[in-house]
Protein backbone atom coordinates (compact mmCIF):
# COMPACT_ATOMS: atom_id res chain seq x y z
CA UNK A 1 0.00 0.00 0.00
CA UNK A 2 1.13 3.55 -0.73
CA UNK A 3 -0.02 6.19 1.75
CA UNK A 4 0.17 9.94 1.16
CA UNK A 5 0.38 11.97 4.40
CA UNK A 6 0.16 15.76 4.09
CA UNK A 7 1.37 17.53 7.22
CA UNK A 8 3.69 14.61 7.90
CA UNK A 9 5.87 16.61 10.34
CA UNK A 10 2.93 17.47 12.58
CA UNK A 11 2.04 15.85 15.89
CA UNK A 12 -0.20 13.17 14.40
CA UNK A 13 1.68 12.96 11.10
CA UNK A 14 5.13 12.12 12.46
CA UNK A 15 3.78 9.60 14.97
CA UNK A 16 1.58 7.95 12.34
CA UNK A 17 4.50 7.70 9.90
CA UNK A 18 6.83 6.16 12.49
CA UNK A 19 4.15 3.68 13.51
CA UNK A 20 3.42 2.64 9.91
CA UNK A 21 7.10 2.17 9.05
CA UNK A 22 7.59 -0.10 12.06
CA UNK A 23 4.40 -2.16 11.92
CA UNK A 24 3.53 -2.44 8.21
CA UNK A 25 5.29 -2.80 4.87
CA UNK A 26 3.55 0.24 3.34
CA UNK A 27 5.27 3.04 1.45
CA UNK A 28 4.73 6.51 2.95
CA UNK A 29 4.93 9.68 0.86
CA UNK A 30 4.94 12.77 3.05
CA UNK A 31 4.86 16.52 2.54
CA UNK A 32 5.48 19.26 5.08
CA UNK A 33 7.38 22.51 5.48
CA UNK A 34 9.90 21.11 7.98
CA UNK A 35 11.40 17.84 9.27
CA UNK A 36 11.92 18.72 12.94
CA UNK A 37 9.90 15.74 14.22
CA UNK A 38 10.91 13.22 11.57
CA UNK A 39 14.48 12.43 12.60
CA UNK A 40 13.81 8.68 12.88
CA UNK A 41 11.86 8.48 9.63
CA UNK A 42 14.23 10.33 7.31
CA UNK A 43 16.42 7.92 5.39
CA UNK A 44 14.04 5.00 5.84
CA UNK A 45 13.76 3.16 2.50
CA UNK A 46 9.95 3.27 2.57
CA UNK A 47 9.62 6.93 3.54
CA UNK A 48 9.69 9.54 0.80
CA UNK A 49 9.68 13.16 2.01
CA UNK A 50 9.04 16.32 0.03
CA UNK A 51 9.46 19.75 1.60
CA UNK A 52 6.55 21.85 0.44
CA UNK A 53 3.37 23.81 1.16
CA UNK A 54 -0.04 22.38 0.22
CA UNK A 55 -1.18 25.82 -0.96
CA UNK A 56 1.78 26.11 -3.38
CA UNK A 57 2.97 22.65 -4.45
CA UNK A 58 -0.31 21.59 -6.01
CA UNK A 59 1.19 19.65 -8.93
CA UNK A 60 3.22 17.46 -6.54
CA UNK A 61 0.06 16.76 -4.54
CA UNK A 62 -2.03 15.96 -7.62
CA UNK A 63 0.63 13.55 -8.90
CA UNK A 64 0.88 11.75 -5.55
CA UNK A 65 -2.87 11.55 -5.05
CA UNK A 66 -2.95 9.65 -8.36
CA UNK A 67 0.05 7.55 -7.36
CA UNK A 68 -1.02 6.55 -3.84
CA UNK A 69 -3.80 4.32 -2.55
CA UNK A 70 -4.79 6.26 0.57
CA UNK A 71 -4.64 10.01 1.22
CA UNK A 72 -4.40 11.40 4.78
CA UNK A 73 -4.51 15.24 4.78
CA UNK A 74 -3.39 16.45 8.22
CA UNK A 75 -2.67 20.12 7.44
CA UNK A 76 -4.78 22.56 9.46
CA UNK A 77 -4.61 25.43 11.91
CA UNK A 78 -5.96 23.96 15.16
CA UNK A 79 -5.29 26.54 17.88
CA UNK A 80 -8.19 28.50 19.43
CA UNK A 81 -6.24 31.77 19.63
CA UNK A 82 -5.94 31.86 15.84
CA UNK A 83 -9.64 31.09 15.36
CA UNK A 84 -10.25 34.40 17.13
CA UNK A 85 -7.31 36.45 15.83
CA UNK A 86 -7.06 35.32 12.20
CA UNK A 87 -10.26 33.50 11.16
CA UNK A 88 -9.78 34.18 7.43
CA UNK A 89 -6.38 32.48 7.48
CA UNK A 90 -7.98 29.52 9.26
CA UNK A 91 -10.71 29.35 6.60
CA UNK A 92 -8.32 29.59 3.65
CA UNK A 93 -6.04 26.79 4.86
CA UNK A 94 -8.41 24.53 6.74
CA UNK A 95 -11.27 24.67 4.24
CA UNK A 96 -10.18 25.91 0.82
CA UNK A 97 -6.81 24.12 0.64
CA UNK A 98 -8.22 20.86 1.99
CA UNK A 99 -11.28 21.00 -0.26
CA UNK A 100 -8.98 20.85 -3.30
CA UNK A 101 -7.45 17.65 -1.98
CA UNK A 102 -10.88 16.14 -1.30
CA UNK A 103 -11.93 16.87 -4.90
CA UNK A 104 -8.80 15.17 -6.22
CA UNK A 105 -9.60 12.06 -4.20
CA UNK A 106 -13.05 12.09 -5.80
CA UNK A 107 -11.60 12.63 -9.29
CA UNK A 108 -9.07 9.82 -9.04
CA UNK A 109 -11.24 7.56 -6.84
CA UNK A 110 -8.69 7.37 -4.03
CA UNK A 111 -9.46 6.38 -0.49
CA UNK A 112 -9.56 9.37 1.87
CA UNK A 113 -8.89 9.17 5.63
CA UNK A 114 -9.75 12.64 6.82
CA UNK A 115 -9.31 14.32 10.24
CA UNK A 116 -12.49 15.82 11.55
CA UNK A 117 -12.40 17.17 15.12
CA UNK A 118 -14.03 16.80 18.53
CA UNK A 119 -14.61 20.58 18.29
CA UNK A 120 -17.33 19.80 15.78
CA UNK A 121 -19.73 18.78 18.57
CA UNK A 122 -19.47 22.30 20.00
CA UNK A 123 -21.76 22.84 22.97
CA UNK A 124 -23.69 19.60 22.49
CA UNK A 125 -25.45 18.77 25.79
CA UNK A 126 -25.11 14.98 25.42
CA UNK A 127 -23.18 13.23 28.17
CA UNK A 128 -21.20 11.34 25.51
CA UNK A 129 -20.87 12.51 21.91
CA UNK A 130 -22.10 10.03 19.32
CA UNK A 131 -20.91 10.27 15.72
CA UNK A 132 -24.34 9.58 14.22
CA UNK A 133 -26.91 10.92 16.69
CA UNK A 134 -25.43 13.87 18.62
CA UNK A 135 -26.49 17.35 17.56
CA UNK A 136 -23.70 19.73 16.55
CA UNK A 137 -24.28 22.93 18.52
CA UNK A 138 -22.27 26.06 17.72
CA UNK A 139 -22.40 29.59 19.11
CA UNK A 140 -23.38 32.86 17.41
CA UNK A 141 -21.48 34.29 14.44
CA UNK A 142 -19.54 36.97 16.42
CA UNK A 143 -18.01 34.18 18.52
CA UNK A 144 -15.38 33.40 15.90
CA UNK A 145 -13.93 30.61 17.99
CA UNK A 146 -16.46 28.44 16.14
CA UNK A 147 -15.10 29.03 12.64
CA UNK A 148 -12.80 26.01 12.91
CA UNK A 149 -15.60 23.74 14.11
CA UNK A 150 -17.92 25.03 11.38
CA UNK A 151 -15.26 24.46 8.70
CA UNK A 152 -14.70 20.90 9.85
CA UNK A 153 -18.44 20.24 9.99
CA UNK A 154 -18.89 21.46 6.43
CA UNK A 155 -15.95 19.35 5.23
CA UNK A 156 -17.49 16.32 6.95
CA UNK A 157 -20.80 16.97 5.24
CA UNK A 158 -19.23 17.45 1.80
CA UNK A 159 -17.09 14.31 2.14
CA UNK A 160 -20.13 12.34 3.30
CA UNK A 161 -22.10 13.67 0.31
CA UNK A 162 -19.32 12.67 -2.10
CA UNK A 163 -19.47 9.21 -0.60
CA UNK A 164 -23.21 9.05 -1.13
CA UNK A 165 -23.32 10.54 -4.64
CA UNK A 166 -19.89 9.85 -6.19
CA UNK A 167 -18.92 6.70 -4.29
CA UNK A 168 -15.90 8.31 -2.56
CA UNK A 169 -14.34 5.77 -0.20
CA UNK A 170 -13.72 7.83 2.95
CA UNK A 171 -13.24 7.57 6.70
CA UNK A 172 -13.73 10.55 9.00
CA UNK A 173 -12.01 10.48 12.39
CA UNK A 174 -12.47 12.89 15.28
CA UNK A 175 -9.50 13.15 17.66
CA UNK A 176 -10.24 14.01 21.29
CA UNK A 177 -7.36 15.98 22.84
CA UNK A 178 -4.39 13.88 21.75
CA UNK A 179 -1.34 14.33 24.03
CA UNK A 180 2.17 12.92 24.07
CA UNK A 181 5.80 13.55 23.10
CA UNK A 182 6.33 16.05 20.24
CA UNK A 183 2.93 17.67 20.72
CA UNK A 184 4.44 21.14 20.19
CA UNK A 185 7.75 22.89 20.79
CA UNK A 186 7.71 23.60 24.53
CA UNK A 187 10.45 26.21 24.17
CA UNK A 188 8.33 28.58 22.12
CA UNK A 189 6.47 31.08 24.33
CA UNK A 190 3.02 31.07 22.69
CA UNK A 191 0.68 31.93 25.55
CA UNK A 192 -2.83 31.44 24.20
CA UNK A 193 -1.70 29.76 20.97
CA UNK A 194 -0.24 26.40 22.02
CA UNK A 195 -2.20 23.36 23.08
CA UNK A 196 -2.89 23.07 26.77
CA UNK A 197 -0.30 20.45 27.85
CA UNK A 198 2.43 22.22 25.88
CA UNK A 199 1.55 25.62 27.33
CA UNK A 200 1.41 24.34 30.90
CA UNK A 201 4.74 22.53 30.58
CA UNK A 202 6.37 25.57 28.99
CA UNK A 203 5.22 27.74 31.89
CA UNK A 204 6.46 25.24 34.47
CA UNK A 205 9.92 24.94 32.91
CA UNK A 206 10.27 28.72 32.65
CA UNK A 207 8.94 29.41 36.15
CA UNK A 208 5.77 31.15 35.03
CA UNK A 209 2.27 30.84 36.51
CA UNK A 210 -0.13 28.38 34.93
CA UNK A 211 -3.12 30.36 33.71
CA UNK A 212 -6.45 28.59 34.01
CA UNK A 213 -9.04 30.02 31.64
CA UNK A 214 -12.30 30.58 33.53
CA UNK A 215 -10.81 28.68 36.47
CA UNK A 216 -10.02 25.54 34.46
CA UNK A 217 -13.50 24.14 35.08
CA UNK A 218 -13.93 22.92 31.49
CA UNK A 219 -13.43 19.19 31.08
CA UNK A 220 -11.66 17.27 28.33
CA UNK A 221 -11.06 13.60 27.51
CA UNK A 222 -7.33 13.21 26.92
CA UNK A 223 -6.00 10.54 24.56
CA UNK A 224 -2.42 9.31 24.29
CA UNK A 225 -0.98 9.74 20.80
CA UNK A 226 0.00 6.06 20.44
CA UNK A 227 -3.59 4.99 21.09
CA UNK A 228 -4.86 7.51 18.56
CA UNK A 229 -2.36 6.47 15.91
CA UNK A 230 -3.28 2.82 16.42
CA UNK A 231 -6.89 3.67 15.59
CA UNK A 232 -5.96 5.73 12.51
CA UNK A 233 -3.70 2.95 11.22
CA UNK A 234 -6.60 0.50 11.46
CA UNK A 235 -8.70 2.92 9.40
CA UNK A 236 -6.00 3.12 6.73
CA UNK A 237 -5.61 -0.65 6.68
CA UNK A 238 -9.41 -1.00 6.37
CA UNK A 239 -9.59 -4.77 6.76
CA UNK A 240 -12.64 -6.13 4.94
CA UNK A 241 -13.84 -2.56 4.42
CA UNK A 242 -14.39 -2.11 8.17
CA UNK A 243 -13.74 1.66 8.02
CA UNK A 244 -15.17 2.55 4.62
CA UNK A 245 -17.74 5.37 4.65
CA UNK A 246 -17.72 5.53 8.44
CA UNK A 247 -17.14 8.18 11.10
CA UNK A 248 -15.14 7.44 14.25
CA UNK A 249 -14.51 9.25 17.49
CA UNK A 250 -10.94 8.58 18.61
CA UNK A 251 -10.70 9.33 22.29
CA UNK A 252 -10.56 7.95 25.80
CA UNK A 253 -13.84 8.48 27.68
CA UNK A 254 -12.25 7.12 30.87
CA UNK A 255 -9.72 9.97 30.90
CA UNK A 256 -12.20 12.79 31.49
CA UNK A 257 -10.49 15.52 33.57
CA UNK A 258 -10.96 19.21 34.18
CA UNK A 259 -8.18 21.49 32.93
CA UNK A 260 -7.46 22.39 36.57
CA UNK A 261 -7.04 18.69 37.42
CA UNK A 262 -4.69 18.38 34.44
CA UNK A 263 -2.56 21.26 35.73
CA UNK A 264 -2.42 19.78 39.24
CA UNK A 265 -1.46 16.34 37.90
CA UNK A 266 1.23 17.84 35.69
CA UNK A 267 2.77 19.79 38.59
CA UNK A 268 2.73 16.68 40.76
CA UNK A 269 4.50 14.64 38.10
CA UNK A 270 7.08 17.34 37.30
CA UNK A 271 7.98 17.60 41.00
CA UNK A 272 9.41 14.07 40.84
CA UNK A 273 12.06 15.01 38.23
CA UNK A 274 15.58 16.16 39.13
CA UNK A 275 15.70 19.89 39.74
CA UNK A 276 11.93 20.30 40.10
CA UNK A 277 11.33 19.00 43.65
CA UNK A 278 9.73 22.21 44.96
CA UNK A 279 7.98 23.20 41.75
CA UNK A 280 4.47 23.00 43.24
CA UNK A 281 5.37 25.79 45.68
CA UNK A 282 6.96 27.94 42.97
CA UNK A 283 4.35 27.76 40.21
CA UNK A 284 0.96 29.26 41.12
CA UNK A 285 -2.30 28.45 39.37
CA UNK A 286 -3.88 31.73 38.25
CA UNK A 287 -7.48 32.12 37.14
CA UNK A 288 -8.01 34.27 34.05
CA UNK A 289 -11.17 35.03 32.10
CA UNK A 290 -11.54 33.63 28.59
CA UNK A 291 -12.14 37.16 27.27
CA UNK A 292 -8.84 38.31 28.74
CA UNK A 293 -6.92 35.26 27.55
CA UNK A 294 -8.38 34.73 24.07
CA UNK A 295 -10.48 37.81 23.37
CA UNK A 296 -14.19 38.58 23.32
CA UNK A 297 -14.82 36.36 20.27
CA UNK A 298 -14.01 33.23 22.29
CA UNK A 299 -16.58 30.82 23.69
CA UNK A 300 -15.78 27.62 25.55
CA UNK A 301 -17.08 24.08 25.86
CA UNK A 302 -17.93 22.66 29.28
CA UNK A 303 -17.24 19.01 28.50
CA UNK A 304 -16.07 16.78 25.66
CA UNK A 305 -16.49 13.03 26.18
CA UNK A 306 -16.60 10.64 23.20
CA UNK A 307 -18.63 7.55 22.66
CA UNK A 308 -16.19 5.06 21.12
CA UNK A 309 -18.68 2.27 20.41
CA UNK A 310 -18.20 2.65 16.64
CA UNK A 311 -14.41 2.27 16.87
CA UNK A 312 -14.76 -0.71 19.21
CA UNK A 313 -17.32 -2.40 16.96
CA UNK A 314 -15.76 -1.84 13.53
CA UNK A 315 -12.04 -1.38 14.23
CA UNK A 316 -11.66 -3.61 17.28
CA UNK A 317 -9.97 -0.64 18.93
CA UNK A 318 -9.94 0.80 22.41
CA UNK A 319 -7.48 3.12 24.18
CA UNK A 320 -5.00 1.58 26.60
CA UNK A 321 -3.10 4.49 28.18
CA UNK A 322 -4.22 6.47 31.23
CA UNK A 323 -3.53 10.19 31.47
CA UNK A 324 -0.89 9.93 34.18
CA UNK A 325 1.14 7.50 32.06
CA UNK A 326 0.69 9.69 28.96
CA UNK A 327 1.95 12.75 30.82
CA UNK A 328 4.85 10.80 32.35
CA UNK A 329 6.02 9.66 28.89
CA UNK A 330 5.69 13.22 27.62
CA UNK A 331 7.73 14.58 30.53
CA UNK A 332 10.41 11.89 30.08
CA UNK A 333 10.82 13.04 26.49
CA UNK A 334 11.09 16.74 27.33
CA UNK A 335 12.78 16.73 30.76
CA UNK A 336 15.00 13.65 30.56
CA UNK A 337 15.46 13.86 26.77
CA UNK A 338 14.63 10.20 26.39
CA UNK A 339 14.39 9.02 22.80
CA UNK A 340 10.76 7.95 22.93
CA UNK A 341 10.62 6.28 19.50
CA UNK A 342 13.75 4.18 20.03
CA UNK A 343 12.73 3.22 23.57
CA UNK A 344 9.42 2.03 22.20
CA UNK A 345 11.13 -0.08 19.56
CA UNK A 346 13.48 -1.63 22.13
CA UNK A 347 10.64 -2.63 24.44
CA UNK A 348 8.31 -3.94 21.74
Amino acid sequence: MRVLILGVNGFIGNSLTWHILNTHDWEVYGMDMATTKLEHCLGHPRFHFFEGDITINKEWIAYHVRKCDVVVPLVAIATPALYVKDPIRVYELDFEANMEIVRQCVKYQKRLVFPSTSELYGMCPDKEFDEYTSNLVLGPIPKQRWIYSCIKQLLDRVIYAYGATRDLDYTLFRPFNFVGPKLDDINEPKEGSSRVVTQFLHNVIHGRPIKLVDGGRQRRSFTFIDDGVDAITRMIENKDGCASKKIFNVGNPAMDFSVRELAEMLLDLVSKYPGYKNIKKKIPLEDVSSAEYYGSAYQDVTHRVPSIKEAQKHLGWKPKTDLRTALKLTLDYHLLHKDYELNKMQTR
